[in-house]
């Protein structure tokens, strides 16, 4: 584990939230559980979701999640995208809008194609602008239409 965790407070979900997290994204784990009794519930856990170290505790209904954090997720293409919507919306997920969706354990999540990171860095504001007004009409973000938008625009790319 670094040095810096995400320390994630579910209410009585851990659980089910590492089981579904682990076996969704590539490159998770548990590594580490505490039990309330020997054979009691997840009272807390050390996981790994796609690479990064979390740290989750059942605290109860006193902590909530809010979109002030969320979970980036750079996808590679519109497949991956694609890919891990259904399964978080299979799961309950409810989507919002702008890429972001909140799973069934009150978590958000930006699910984002990396063509979409790379649009926005364009260095013709026109282009970005473009982009931008073409995502906050999406909810799930769509990389072909991101990238209509931007070749909208006239001008060369950066």
């Amino acid at each position: 584990m670094g040095k810096v965790t995400p320390f994630l407070m579910f209410d009585d979900q851990l659980d089910a939230a590492i089981a579904f997290y682990t076996s969704t994204f590539p490159d998770s784990r548990v590594t580490n559980v505490a039990r309330t009794g020997e054979d009691g519930p997840i009272n807390s856990a050390e996981f790994v979701v796609g690479g990064q170290s979390f740290m989750g505790y059942n605290g109860g209904s006193y902590f909530k999640f809010s979109e002030g954090f969320s979970l980036f997720v750079a996808c590679e293409d519109q497949a991956e995208v694609d890919r891990y919507w259904e399964k978080l919306v299979a799961a309950g997920a409810t989507e919002t809008a702008c890429g972001w969706i909140k799973d069934p354990f009150g978590l958000s999540w930006q699910i984002v194609p990396k063509r979409f990171i790379e649009l926005i860095g364009d260095r013709n504001p026109a282009k970005v602008k473009a982009v931008m007004d073409a995502m906050m009409k999406m909810v799930k973000l769509d990389a072909a239409a991101l990238e209509r938008a931007y070749d909208s625009v006239p001008g060369s790319p950066s």
